[in-house]
């Protein structure tokens, strides 16, 4: 059994807070807040962030992120934005011997860095990346769910899988680190796109279409990085998109529909909650531009959330392109 420290108290990290407290190891969550984690030591739950999931009382509960010092593994599951923030904060305490698991989706504002490159630039520990279609709120009722385990050095993976895997949570190992970050991150922008088309009033043809599409956007942006294109047809890249575009506990696809009926971008963040596709968006669309990808889908996603562009006219920008072969420059995708 191994020591597990939990920096961030979000839905996902406390969904593995308790996952992994039911398999005997030794959990402890951490968060900035004190309000969190008081409501937490009284309640057990925290309604804001994963409401109806109860904490057992194994897992410690704390604001010193110095309870990092003993951790065989230390999970990162913070909001892209503040990511390099809780790592630099964390560095002193972490022993270099232990495993960095990142759950973070997204890219660095400014530098557009994936999350482990933001991790590794701060940490010197080896970073394992989670990734795949999970919902925290399926993984702490204990729903069977499959995930990615991804690092270049096999070895770390293959630990973090023997580690976390149990009877609900299937876990499989891959080295491709940027497909499986790229998948994860740009997935939550798809699914913000997939819930405007569902505000608007659109059926199923128009979300296969954008699904399908935006995938083959995603695959583009993540084989330019350096990616394989296999990995998109995984659990990172299909499975991922198929269950943020498609699942009211998705948040990104909330607060699409919020914007596709007419509320403001800004509002719709703001009555949702941590929105990471809206984020990850903001640099998708840039780095796609620098790295010379034709990205339509998230070009007029941007333009919808940060040019204040109506969702009808994006549609039609999108549908009145000009006519293409579908799998063009020699790729499916």
């Amino acid at each position: 059994m191994a020591n597990i420290t939990i920096l961030g108290s979000g839905g996902f990290g406390l969904s593995l807070a308790i996952m992994c407290e039911k398999m005997g190891h030794s959990v402890t969550v951490w968060s900035k807040f004190q309000d969190e984690i008081d409501t937490l030591k009284r309640t057990g739950e925290l309604r804001s962030k994963l409401p109806g999931a109860i904490l057992p009382e194994g897992v410690a509960l704390t604001t010193d992120i110095s309870c990092a010092q003993n951790a065989d593994i230390v999970i990162i599951g913070i909001p892209t934005r503040f990511v390099a923030e809780v790592c630099n904060t964390a560095k002193p305490y972490i022993n270099e011997k232990a495993v960095v698991v990142s759950t973070s989706k997204g890219f660095e504002d400014g530098t557009m860095r994936r999350m482990s490159e933001v991790i590794t630039s701060i940490l010197p520990n080896k970073t394992v990346v989670l990734s795949g279609p999970s919902h925290a709120e399926e993984i702490a009722n204990g729903t069977p769910t499959t995930v990615v385990a991804a690092c270049e050095d096999l070895d770390y993976a293959y630990y973090v899988q023997d580690e976390l895997s149990n009877s609900t949570l299937r876990i499989y190992t891959n080295s491709d680190v940027i497909g499986c970050e790229v998948g994860g991150s740009l997935k939550n922008s798809i699914a913000l796109a997939a819930g405007i088309v569902d505000g608007m009033g659109f059926g199923d043809n128009t979300k296969a279409a954008l699904m399908t599409r935006g995938l083959t956007e995603i695959a583009r942006i993540g084989v330019a990085m350096g990616a394989h294109e296999e990995t998109f047809s995984g659990l990172t890249g299909l499975g991922d998109l198929i269950v943020t575009c498609t699942s009211m506990h998705s948040r990104n696809r909330r607060a699409g529909i919020l914007i596709g009926q007419g509320v403001k971008a800004e509002e719709a963040i703001r009555r949702t909650g941590t929105v990471e596709g809206y984020y990850c968006t903001r640099n998708a669309y840039p780095l796609a531009k620098k790295l010379g990808v034709d990205a339509p889908i998230i070009e007029q996603l941007y333009m919808i959330l940060f040019e204040n562009m109506p969702p009808k006219d994006a549609l039609s920008h999108l549908m009145n392109r000009p006519m293409k072969h579908e799998s063009e420059e020699g790729l499916y995708f």
